[in-house]
């Protein structure tokens, strides 16, 4: 049986699967569903998003029991599973909203089934397991330098990692916010002299 009290094989609404030892607890985002751009987020808005999706896809594959070769727990390592699950999510969203149509639950599951065959496509690719991680490999085109060997990576503590990956994501965004604010005062200051 689950910590919660329920019967089993039920589980509760993404929501309220928070876990408040991950650091990220309370960051269920306000407002209603939208598309998240992970290429545009600032460092305010990307750790909100990061937990708001670690919990759906925690919740996601505990409820309808998928395996690792659907959604692996370093998924958060692969851009490709991180666009795929994000826009699942947000159907889900939609499709449960109270005032969707009676039959938007139906159409998320059969578009659930095409996703779980893409998840399948992209596990695959990228070489994620269970225990271990490596990048997803890519592939040279004519005239670009030869891509790095990637390594396989093996990782004790799924949490943990998932919790350095988004303050190490922050801290990126953050410091690129920091260099374009910097910038336009070095500009301002061109313009001075």
């Amino acid at each position: 049986m689950n910590d919660i009290d329920l019967p089993e094989g039920e589980m509760p609404e993404p929501a309220s699967m928070a876990d408040p030892d991950d650091g990220l607890a309370g960051t269920v985002l306000p407002g209603p569903p939208h598309p998240v751009n992970w290429n545009l987020l600032t460092a305010e808005e990307a750790g909100p998003e990061w937990a708001e999706l670690d919990h759906w896809v925690a919740w996601l594959r505990r409820t309808y029991g998928l395996p690792a070769g659907v959604i692996p727990p370093f998924w958060h390592r692969h851009p490709e599973l991180v666009w795929e699950l994000s826009a699942l999510h947000l159907h889900w969203l939609c499709a449960y909203d109270p005032e969707q149509n009676g039959s938007a639950p139906l159409g998320w599951h059969r578009d659930f089934a095409d996703a779980r065959q893409r998840l399948r496509d992209w596990v695959a690719a990228c070489g994620t397991r269970l225990d271990r991680d490596r990048a997803t490999r890519q592939t040279a085109w004519p005239g670009e330098e030869p891509a790095a060997p990637v390594e396989d990576v093996v990782i004790a503590d799924r949490a943990d990692d998932f919790r350095q990956f988004v303050a190490a994501d922050v801290a990126w965004r953050q410091a690129a916010e920091d260099a374009f604010y910097a910038s336009l005062g070095d500009d301002d200051a061109e313009r001075d002299t």
